[in-house]
């Protein structure tokens, strides 16, 4: 028999149903993994109970781009985004990369659902294009595994980068695939990982990094296996590398893709950034989607993502927190505030902005919807158990919990949340990982970023301790 869960007279429940719905003192029933009822004074029976009296329970948010391997190449001011292109910062970053190995991406990925958990996000894509020498083929393995210790919903987005560097990529050599190796591993892991299945814990998408350091063949060959195996497609664009594709191709970076056949509605781009007004109609004709990821935004004084146009064009959007190199952390609740404030700071301008609850639609039903995921964003029957519960009895939230709804992106609500559900388990509770030793975790993880990259790449030099 399927475990039955009440959470109990909540202040607030801000379910992101179609209606908008906001209801007060109110239950949420859970049977298993999914939302069995939603509503006032629900029959408990034999259900464990979750007090939630002074808490506001939100959907669990859907991050749609990172790069957890990331988090071992962060807090490092050797290689400064705001002072570099998006092409001399790939060129410097590579040179870290190249050193990675398993075990970073593993402990990398454990502290990346570690802190989306503790805010909110309770289902991830992660972009992994990270293969070396020493992580042969097993990158996307090693995270599988750190997501069935954390109890965290995962999609995993097998990248890649086939163009060598001598014919023009930022790639090193040693991380360069081929097509047909690339092919062969997102055959493996589909086999292996793909559950294609409502409520799934794990899928995979096929994702080439980007046109400027993939060949054409490597898109055409991930059309053809994505949609014979009928998974999603994701890529970078539009986030600098367009006038290098002019160069190299003589078109943008989005006539590209039309020409090639890289389009559709099981596509999903990261960034998107540069595209032009007069380029929003093919993505929209398409319904393809864009993660606008507002912290490397900020980071390299990009352009701000025009989502009301976009909204107003038909274009599909979501949010992503993008690779910790380019952001330091994978806090979905300070994306969520800060695509909201840069939204506004170009309002008048643009004749208006999304709201805050808005904002907090695309990170939560916004993000299900563009990976495919229609059981996942909102808080009603049928529904996934995900979600998570923000304490709304602190005094720095007096006199502003009449609006639940606004409350995260207007307050800036970025700590930890007080609970964490995913597919019906309780994953964080009282600023507590369940069933995971993270003092373990942590002393382990820091062991391995210093033996595989702090004492012996140049990045790291300035920070080497000198020995007692």
């Amino acid at each position: 028999m399927r475990e039955r869960i009440l959470i109990r007279n909540a202040d607030a429940v801000v379910t992101c149903d179609p209606a908008d719905r906001v209801l007060y003192n109110s239950d949420i029933l859970i049977c298993g993994n999914r939302i069995e009822a939603v509503g006032s004074n629900l029959a408990a029976g034999d259900a464990q109970i979750i007090d939630a009296a002074g808490k506001y329970v939100y959907p669990g948010l859907v991050n749609t781009h990172h790069h957890f391997f990331q988090a071992f190449v962060r807090n490092l001011m050797t290689i400064d985004r705001s002072e570099l292109t998006l092409m001399q910062w790939l060129d410097d970053i590579y040179k870290v990369f190249v050193r990675i190995d398993g075990d970073v991406i593993f402990y990398a990925s454990a502290a990346c659902m570690a802190d989306l958990i503790k805010h909110g996000c309770t289902c991830s894509v992660d972009h992994q294009y990270c293969y070396t020498p020493a992580t042969g083929k097993q990158g996307v393995d090693r995270q599988m595994e750190a997501a069935r210790l954390m109890g965290f919903r995962f999609v995993a987005a097998r990248g890649t980068n086939t163009l060598p560097r001598w014919k023009g990529s930022t790639i090193p050599d040693e991380m360069c695939e081929t097509t047909a190796e690339y092919l062969d591993d997102c055959q493996r892991l589909l086999a292996l990982y793909h559950d294609p299945e409502p409520f799934s814990m794990r899928q995979i998408v096929l994702a080439p990094c980007q046109p400027i350091n993939c060949t054409e063949d490597t898109f055409l060959e991930t059309i053809r296996l994505a949609r014979s195996a009928g998974v999603h497609m994701h890529t970078h664009l539009c986030e600098g590398e367009n006038s290098s594709m002019v160069r190299r191709f003589g078109v943008r970076s989005l006539e590209w893709c039309r020409r090639i056949g890289f389009v559709g509605s099981d596509i999903w781009l990261a960034h998107g950034r540069e595209t032009l007004p007069e380029e929003y109609a093919l993505l929209a004709e398409n319904h393809m989607g864009i993660s606008h990821c507002p912290a490397p935004t900020m980071l390299g004084g990009s352009e701000i993502l025009d989502i009301p146009g976009m909204r107003k064009a038909g274009i599909p959007i979501s949010l992503g927190v993008d690779g910790c190199a380019t952001n330091d952390g994978s806090n979905m609740l300070d994306t969520l505030r800060l695509a909201y404030l840069m939204q506004t700071f170009l309002s008048k301008k643009r004749g208006g902005c999304p709201s805050p609850y808005e904002m907090l639609k695309l990170a939560t039903v916004g993000g299900a919807e563009m990976i495919g995921r229609p059981e996942l964003g909102q808080l009603a029957a049928g529904k996934a158990a995900d979600l998570f519960m923000v304490d709304a009895r602190r005094l720095e939230y007096a006199g502003a919990l009449h609006d639940p709804a606004s409350m995260l992106a207007k307050l800036g609500v970025t700590g930890p949340v007080w609970l964490t559900m995913i597919n019906g388990r309780v994953v964080y509770r009282d600023d507590h990982l369940t069933g995971v030793d993270e003092a373990k975790l942590l002393q382990e993880g820091e062991q391995v970023c210093t033996r595989v990259l702090r004492d012996t790449c140049e990045a790291f030099a300035p920070y080497r301790r000198n020995p007692q």
